[in-house]
């Protein structure tokens, strides 16, 4: 595609307007508009939220074992703990460093 050239998707409505979902980034004058139909969603396909619980569903039958609300919290619970004894020792480590007054 050249500079002079875009693609801009819309709608045709049925009194034959256009509605474009955005504005074309060419300069004011005459265009040339060639209309071609883009196919919608087929009915039934599967969306991203079927898709995810088909693939779940799969892993599952699979024998993969998914971790429970409790087992997260108790990573995260974990992981914050961790957290805090880094704080600790970077404490305690800027502490032993500073000259000593007196």
């Amino acid at each position: 595609m050249n500079r002079n050239q875009v693609v801009v998707h819309g709608r045709l409505r049925p009194d034959g307007t256009l509605e474009l979902d955005s504005r074309p980034p060419l300069p004011e004058g005459p265009v040339e508009i060639v209309i071609r139909s883009v196919p919608g969603p087929q009915p039934g396909a599967e969306n991203w939220w079927g898709y995810l619980q088909r693939a779940r569903s799969e892993l599952e039958a699979a024998g993969h074992r998914f971790r429970t609300r409790e087992e997260i919290d108790t990573q995260i619970e974990e992981l914050r703990a961790g957290d805090e004894r880094l704080e600790r020792e970077c404490r305690e480590a800027s502490a032993q460093q500073r000259p000593e007054h007196g």
